[in-house]
């Protein structure tokens, strides 16, 4: 298996369009066993497709990216997950251990090719994407978008109950407004604010982590799943897809012959509240 990644200074490149440098992984038996650095010989997402096709890459990790891009990618049978950042190494670490989901999330309209995206949450909850710049997340506008904000939050359901907060954890979260690294409303919030600004705002399960999936609940047979008979119902356990990636999912239902797996994010469905603080733009 080989996994590229979008690659400047050590760190996921957040600009796939724009993309110099290719970090390669060679991975065996979910080990990377060998990285190099791939220079860009085209511009476009139309030549990058192809120049990974050409070394056999089969996923690429990248923050940024454009649904043109995303299309050639899937014409050269390259699996796509965006909305990395941070370091590359990590990033791949946490792809090989099924913790970066790719975001899906758009730019279609300025910085040349392509742009935005994000993974991972705030906290155990939180308000990332399960994903800088304008036109993510279906077009915010805002004198904000595309720039690294750092926030403080507090998010509650609307029984009052807190489910994250920065300010517990005495550090603000540092993202890219816009980029579909935040969930929708949040990204939304955030993008006219002015440093310092206090808001409270009220989230649909739209804005936030969309309405539960049926189809994202599976039942299967425990004597197909080595290993099924030991859990129990609300652990956190992965299944394996069809390409091999493990799928983190919760454990809802349980009998003597079947247990039951949902794959929702735990907060789909809910209306979610957050007060956000500004704190500054960079």
């Amino acid at each position: 298996m080989k996994i590229a990644v979008t690659y400047e200074d050590g760190k996921v490149f957040q600009h796939f369009g724009h993309t110099e440098t290719f970090k390669l992984y060679r991975v065996e038996d979910g080990q990377i066993v060998a990285t190099e650095l791939l220079a860009s010989d085209g511009a476009g997402h139309g030549a990058l497709a192809q120049l990974l096709k050409r070394q056999d890459i089969d996923v690429l990790i990248c923050g940024g990216i454009g649904g043109g891009a995303q299309a050639a990618l899937a014409e050269q049978g390259i699996e796509l997950c965006a909305g990395a950042q941070g370091s590359a190494d990590e990033a791949v670490a946490a792809y090989l251990r099924g913790e970066l989901i790719n975001t899906g999330a758009n730019c279609d309209h300025h910085h040349g090719e392509e742009h935005a995206c994000g993974s991972q949450g705030c906290g155990e909850h939180g308000c990332h994407s399960e994903g800088g710049c304008g036109g993510c997340h279906g077009g915010i506008q805002g004198k904000n978008v595309g720039k690294t904000c750092r926030v403080h939050y507090r998010g509650t359901f609307n029984d009052g109950a807190q489910f994250d907060s920065s300010y517990d954890r005495g550090e603000p979260l540092e993202f890219v407004c816009g980029a579909g690294q935040m969930i929708p409303g949040f990204d939304a919030a955030v993008a006219d604010m002015e440093p310092g600004e206090h808001r409270d705002v009220h989230l649909t399960p739209e804005e936030a982590y969309g309405e539960a999936d049926p189809e994202a609940v599976v039942t299967l047979e425990i004597a197909s799943l080595p290993g099924a008979e030991a859990v129990s119902v609300g652990e956190r356990v992965y299944l394996q897809e069809p390409y091999g990636r493990p799928i983190p999912v919760r454990i809802t239902a349980k009998d003597e012959k079947t247990v039951t797996f949902d794959a929702n994010h735990e907060m789909a469905g809910k209306e979610l509240n957050f007060h956000i603080e500004l704190v500054e733009v960079k």
